[in-house]
């Protein structure tokens, strides 16, 4: 179960290797890394390298920073000389890296864009559909949904206003006893984000990251053309149609949000992770939500804001982010574009 739950993260996976690059720039060979170790999802790392020693090298360096991030921000498990997301939630206040700090103040930012559709402050629901979405996981008969008052009760206790980020003193500080940080909905991408730009200082290009389907493109192929990418088609089922459309990035973000990767069935109906801080229940509005900017943190969060809010109300706001496009699939299957998403749309393969 728990191998699917992870494939199912795995939103765009289609990496297609380039011929005419191999010929114009011979010196340079495709290498391919794979792990399971960040953020409990798969993370493939495709990059172009004169040798595997030199491929390996940047790999190590790509790891390395990734794991900070997912020790750092993993609100689940302590680890031993890190203060983390998950000891800020039991102890309410915390000595804190600057890498929660920034992330933290880009969420209250994306927060505010958002309004309010990316809460990083409602670990205290967010919890709670997690306990009953993983015990219908491991028994299906006996799955059921949150109460609606324990529900209401824990959103009380949400208010982003309420986590203290003091960036003078390096603390974080949650004032409210019962409130709960779940960064789920921007970390990933984030921590993302910030190792591509890592790269990017360190001169390196011809990366492209793909964790659990937050891809980034560290540049594009050595031969200048840019990478293929496939966005999976939310009906997991049609294995004659895997992907709605191809998409040709370099130095990109592109980010799904989904219905159908973390879910569980009650009484026959299925219930995503993501949550309308509106209605306290899973939107309903789209199948998934695609969103393609210059940054994975933003294109985290914003896939996330706009899979909760209407159409219209989600196109007037991908309409105010510069450099983002979007593109929505109801739930009939039909597809809806930001006025310049085809833009990136190109050939299938």
């Amino acid at each position: 179960m728990k191998k699917t739950v992870i494939a199912a993260l795995l939103l765009i996976s289609l990496i297609l290797p380039s011929c005419r690059g191999m010929e114009s720039e011979k010196a340079k060979n495709k290498y391919t890394a794979y792990s399971f170790d960040y953020f409990d999802t798969a993370t493939t790392i495709v990059g172009y390298a004169e040798t595997e020693e030199e491929f390996n090298s940047v790999v190590e360096e790509i790891e390395a920073t990734l794991l900070r991030y997912h020790q750092l921000y993993d609100i689940y498990k302590l680890y031993d000389g890190v203060d983390n997301l998950c000891k800020l939630n039991v102890e309410k206040e915390i000595k804190a890296d600057d890498k929660i700090i920034d992330m933290l103040l880009y969420a209250k930012e994306m927060y505010n864009k958002t309004d309010g559709k990316v809460n990083v402050a409602m670990g205290s629901v967010l919890s709670i559909w997690h306990a009953y979405r993983e015990r219908g996981m491991d028994d299906p008969a006996k799955a059921e949904l949150p109460p609606m008052e324990k529900l209401e009760e824990a959103a009380q206790h949400c208010d982003i206003d309420k986590v203290i980020v003091d960036s003078e003193n390096k603390t974080v500080r949650l004032d409210d006893p019962k409130m709960k940080l779940d960064v789920g909905a921007i970390a990933k991408g984030y921590a993302v984000e910030m190792t591509a730009k890592m790269l990017e200082d360190k001169g390196v290009d011809n990366f492209l990251l793909n964790v659990g389907g937050n891809i980034r493109a560290v540049g594009s192929k050595p031969d200048g053309e840019k990478w293929l990418i496939g966005i999976e088609n939310p009906d997991t089922e049609n294995e004659e149609v895997p992907y709605i459309e191809y998409l040709a990035s370099d130095g990109y973000a592109v980010v799904t949000s989904g219905c159908y990767q973390r879910y569980y069935y009650v009484d026959g109906q299925s219930y995503h992770h993501i949550i309308d801080p509106a209605t306290l229940m899973p939107g309903t509005n789209f199948l998934s939500v695609s969103v393609v900017c210059p940054d994975s943190g933003m294109g985290d969060a914003l896939s996330t804001a706009l899979f909760s809010m209407s159409l219209d109300e989600g196109k007037k706001l991908i309409g105010k982010v510069e450099g983002a496009e979007a593109l929505w699939v109801l739930p009939n299957g039909e597809k809806a574009y930001s006025s310049g998403f085809e833009r990136y749309i190109t050939e299938a393969p």
